[in-house]
């Protein structure tokens, strides 16, 4: 089923005859952001421009950078995760288009991805499930199940390093806010951007001691349907485990 779907996507993507975009038809843009339940828990996350890391020269970082799936019984403090947050979605600024910059790469700068995060081991936060408010750098606890943590873990194909990560991000789709620019082609635009956002997590996780897992061997129906989305409007895209290395 999968299979024929990306074969579906692509076969689209390349047809000459495809649809006018929303956007060329004077349709309203989506919003740049998921919105926030009015009784949702905001959590203030410390600044970007506070939080002090370690320098790293670039190429060591790459030269160093590689998977990791075994992760030390460390806490992250909320600073580190604050850091990897603005790394891999952080708004740099908003235009007047409007469009968000951010801290990495979109196709025409749609973002068309939202940050949940299964939270394991990290300081000030209660282990479970949250998602990420790039506009003001914020986290809104979500409702999840009791055994959220053992259910991702098995929606991934039992892969243990996510229940045993400090914390595993979850990039979600917003489909709609790049195809109402790019129709069927913003599919593959989609897969490209989450491809950029998953290499900064790599590269800032080796500034702060940590390692990560991308993770793409996972149920996409169960994936979903434990982060309570519809799978077709919301989906996830690319997920990854992260942690401390060990000493």
């Amino acid at each position: 089923m999968e299979e024929n779907i990306g074969n579906q996507f692509l076969e689209m993507s390349k047809s000459k005859n495809m649809p006018p975009s929303a956007q060329s038809q004077g349709l309203p843009q989506p919003p740049l952001e998921l919105s926030v339940p009015a009784d949702a828990e905001l959590i203030d996350l410390p600044s970007p421009s506070q939080i002090k890391v370690p320098s790293v020269d670039l190429r060591q970082a790459i030269e160093k950078r590689e998977t990791l799936r075994a992760y030390a019984e460390t806490n992250l403090s909320l600073e580190e995760l604050s850091y990897l947050l603005w790394a891999t979605q952080g708004v740099k600024m908003v235009t007047d288009r409007p469009v968000t910059k951010r801290t990495v790469p979109s196709a025409g700068s749609r973002h068309a991805f939202e940050t949940w995060l299964l939270v394991n081991r990290v300081d000030g936060l209660q282990p479970g499930l949250y998602r990420y408010v790039a506009l003001t750098h914020r986290l809104i606890r979500m409702p999840a199940i009791q055994a959220i943590r053992q259910t991702l873990t098995d929606a991934c194909s039992h892969q243990k390093h996510v229940f045993e990560s400090a914390v595993t991000f979850f990039w979600v789709t917003v489909a709609e806010r790049m195809t109402w620019r790019y129709p069927a082609r913003g599919y593959r635009y989609l897969f490209l951007d989450a491809g950029h956002v998953c290499q900064n997590l790599y590269l800032t996780a080796e500034q702060i001691g940590c390692g990560v897992c991308a993770i793409a061997a996972y149920d996409d129906d169960l994936v979903n349907q434990a982060l309570q989305l519809d799978g077709k409007k919301l989906f996830t895209i690319y997920i990854a485990s992260l942690g401390k290395r060990a000493k």
